[in-house]
């Protein structure tokens, strides 16, 4: 393929860094399923099929130059090469430079982190850079490519840190043709056998023929012409009379090469589900998706009637490094006409919520030759899209009636179902059933929405939840306390999309979803107790107007709480406003607008519990002295506590420290000067069985608080 000097310019370039570290990451590498290689050059063949036939709709005249759409593998042992040869779109020069090493993909840095964490070098095919497991088995590669628009070129390389890019004289009519010139220890790709096998188990459902050149040698019957100079003449120059075994037809072997199509089986969502084995499913999962794992489930339909089309759907193992890249492909669903491939990136196919959902959807009512503008506006793909969206539904359905199972998908995609809550309306109430969260009842094992109605207590009218940072942080929450001696259960939902989705989830099955930490929490009081608070209420009045006049505009008011038993007290939020959890995931937002933040976060609420001591004993010496500054040292304290406890984070985080570093000193009756150490001294002879009230440290100069200092 080769041309003279004098016909051929070439060209040197470097390998991008990134592209030179993953080459010699693959070079270097021990892994012993070298035999990737095959299925990934096969599918970057396929791709290129889909280009030039797409390209084709619209402007047929590009298959001109070749009409037949194939994949042709060309083993040569004479040459130890292995060639890998479709009639697709081809490259031109500035394809082959840019697209094989001077511009590094962005799946290039992923696949390389991915491989340091661990990962396995099969799964090459997910990141785009399939092309350089050609070097898992050859020492050097070429590549002649031949675009329309373009001439012929030959890109080489030997995986060191440059290539050349050289023009060629024409003997492709189109496509591209990879030669391998394989490692001395890899010579095993040059079996008819093997290359079979790899085929059918990586590449079977390719849905373009592939063909393997085959070596035939069979024995022919000489020609006459060729035995006539062999004939003997005796001495008067006639011919010898042949014995009648020399009678026998002389034969010669010839050896020819024809070429066997591999891949026979047609599109495998065409045939009956009934028909198709587990591994057919997984072998062509697989060949689609360059995944290394089998698929989790697969739903396999076709609709027939106003709509005609077939469809397969997966659900992986694991979702992809860029699951919520806004950069990555949309959704991962081949879209065919008739069995002709359209597109993979139909934004419009299927919602934003199922893009890690991988498949095929072949309709027969879409015109064939399409556009992606006019696509986008066709009201039969939006007929598709709603029943892809209900299909995969039941798909995951079907899949919750396996427990382990649905552990493994609910672990990696609920984020997605949530999104989908938060996102889709139609479908929100059956996304809801899918839903899975650990709670007070059940704190190891998570629970469906459906298994929490059904469990709960007669007198229990809604569904109650939490939201925080981890499980650990809300199981011992304050807020928790009343509803757990009343024997209600109450869901943990830590995942920070919980916030988002449980504010588009009203309700579930006529129960309203009510948060544990926001104002207007009813947890069933009896009428005894609805009493008995009013009459605390009543009671505990001055004692809230004080510490409302000592917080001053951080707290909108100060009431009796119904949720706290051994807590002193809690903050709580508006109903409509942000929870403390979700105000704390807003400011981690990195381009989050302050000035907008400001209208949602609520005005708190402090819930003092009337039977702590501490409350008890703070109002008694209120009544008894109310312009006792000890008090307010004490409201500071408690409400600095309750911010943390609450779930908010503290604005002052050194003050407050102050304040308890004050305390630690009271403890082990540090003073800061002589004089109070000898004043608190005499105290204590004169007054010795008088316990010191809380917080209050009186000095020599006249009594004031030490505490009041750090306000």
């Amino acid at each position: 393929m080769a041309s003279t000097a004098s016909e051929t310019k070439e060209q040197s370039f470097a390998f991008n860094a990134d592209i030179a570290q993953l080459m010699s990451l693959i070079i270097n590498t021990f892994y012993s399923n070298k035999e990737i290689f095959l299925r990934e050059l096969i599918s970057n063949a396929s791709d290129a099929l889909d280009k030039i036939r797409y390209e084709s709709l619209t402007h047929p005249e590009v298959l001109d130059s070749e009409k037949e759409l194939k994949i042709t593998l060309i083993p040569n042992k004479d040459n130890n090469t292995l060639t890998i040869q479709d009639t697709g779109i081809g490259m031109t020069k500035e394809d082959l430079v840019a697209n094989l090493g001077t511009i590094a993909k962005s799946g290039t840095k992923a696949f390389m982190e991915a491989m340091n964490a661990g990962a396995d070098m099969s799964m090459i095919g997910q990141f785009g850079v399939g092309f350089y497991s050609a070097y898992l088995v050859a020492e050097k590669v070429e590549v002649h490519s031949k675009n329309n628009a373009d001439e012929q070129h030959k890109w080489t390389s030997e995986a060191g840190s440059s290539f050349t890019v050289t023009d060629e004289p024409t003997s492709i009519t189109r496509g591209t043709s990879i030669v391998l010139h394989l490692k001395k220890d890899q010579t095993e790709y040059l079996e008819e056998k093997r290359l079979r096998d790899l085929v059918k188990r990586h590449s079977e459902f390719i849905g373009y023929p592939i063909m393997l050149a085959v070596n035939k040698t069979k024995n022919e019957i000489a020609d006459a012409d060729e035995d006539a100079g062999d004939d003997e003449v005796d001495a008067d120059g006639k011919p010898k009379v042949k014995d009648v075994t020399d009678d026998k037809k002389k034969t010669k072997t010839v050896t020819s090469t024809e070429y066997e199509t591999l891949n026979k089986q047609k599109p495998i969502w065409t045939r009956k589900p009934e028909e198709i084995k587990h591994e057919e499913y997984a072998a062509f999962y697989k060949a689609l998706t360059n995944d290394y794992q089998d698929h989790l489930a697969v739903k396999h339909f076709s609709l027939d009637g106003q709509l005609e089309l077939k469809s397969l759907l997966f659900v992986p193992k694991s979702p992809p490094m860029d699951e919520f890249d806004t950069k990555k492909k949309q959704n991962n669903i081949k879209l065919y006409v008739r069995r002709v491939f359209i597109m993979d990136d139909c934004k419009d196919l299927i919602p934003e919520w199922l893009s890690f959902i991988k498949g095929v959807v072949d309709s027969d009512d879409l015109p064939l030759n399409i556009s992606r503008e006019s696509l986008q506006q066709n009201k039969i793909l939006r007929v598709i899209k709603k029943n892809l969206v209900k299909k995969c539904i039941e798909m995951f359905s079907e899949l919750a009636e396996n427990k382990e199972d649905y552990a493994k998908f609910y672990d990696n995609f609920s984020k997605n179902i949530k999104l989908g809550i938060h996102e889709d309306a139609q479908n929100r109430d059956k996304l809801a059933e899918l839903l899975r969260f650990k709670s007070v009842a059940s704190p190891k094992d998570t629970i469906s929405l459906k298994d929490y109605v059904d469990n709960m207590k007669k007198e229990q009218k809604v569904i109650y939840y939490i939201t925080g940072e981890s499980q650990g942080h809300v199981e011992n929450s304050p807020f928790l306390e009343a509803l757990k001696k009343k024997g209600f259960d109450v869901l943990f939902m830590v995942d920070p999309i919980d916030e988002y989705a449980v504010q588009q989830l009203k309700d579930f099955q006529g129960k309203k979803l009510v948060s544990v930490t926001k104002e207007g929490l009813d947890v069933e009081l009896t009428e005894e107790e609805k009493k008995a608070k009013e009459e605390e209420k009543a009671s505990f009045d001055s004692l809230c107007k004080k510490i409302k006049e000592i917080l001053g505009d951080l707290v909108e008011k100060v009431t009796i709480s119904d949720r706290i038993v051994g807590s002193p007290c809690v903050l709580v939020t508006g109903e409509f406003g942000w929870s403390a959890n979700m105000e704390r995931i807003m400011k981690a937002q990195a381009l989050r607008n302050s000035s907008m933040s400001g209208f949602m976060i609520s005005k708190k609420t402090l819930e003092i519990n009337p039977k702590h001591p501490i409350i008890v004993n703070m109002k008694k010496k209120f009544e008894l002295k109310p312009s006792d500054k000890t008090v307010k040292d004490m409201v500071w304290l408690l409400y600095e506590t309750s911010l943390l406890t609450s779930g908010f984070s503290l604005n002052e985080p050194q003050t407050f420290a102050n304040r308890i570093h004050k305390l630690i000193k009271l403890g082990l009756s540090i003073f800061d000067d002589d004089s109070g150490a000898a004043a608190a001294a005499a105290e204590s002879k004169d007054d010795k069985d008088e316990e010191l009230p809380a917080l209050e440290d009186t000095n020599a100069a006249g009594g004031e608080s030490h505490m009041e200092d750090v306000d």
